[in-house]
């Protein structure tokens, strides 16, 4: 398994006006711009998805669309197409990493076992 390399910040690449996200969220840790990213049933804060364990933050509940320090304001979106790596192949399924809190990568890790993006 290897983790994909960002290609400069990610950015929204969707072409329909119809974006999912859920705004007005706070960063728990400082967070990239297309970090993976779920939200802490126990401060209800965003944090870096990691798919090193099966538990709460092997979830992906969605992508930063900016990057936030702790406490700022962030907004995740999903089911949207995002500008962030080069060099797979079109149709590849990509998955949580488990050595790179908030990473993709090209194969299954302990606990992001599921496809979480295709690469197109």
């Amino acid at each position: 398994m290897a983790d994909i390399a960002k290609s400069g910040t990610p950015s929204l690449a969707s072409v329909t006006n119809q974006i999912n996200s859920l705004a007005g969220l706070l960063a728990g840790e400082a967070i990239a711009a297309g970090d993976a990213c779920y939200i802490k049933a126990s401060d209800g804060k965003v944090y870096k998805s990691t798919g090193a364990a099966a538990n709460a933050a092997a979830e992906v509940h969605g992508y930063a669309a900016q990057a936030a320090s702790i406490g700022e304001a962030l907004t995740l979106v999903w089911d949207v197409r995002v500008r962030y790596g080069a060099g797979l192949t079109p149709g590849a399924k990509v998955y949580l990493s488990g050595a790179t809190a908030g990473a993709l990568a090209d194969a299954a890790s302990t606990g992001g076992t599921k496809p979480i993006g295709l690469y197109v």
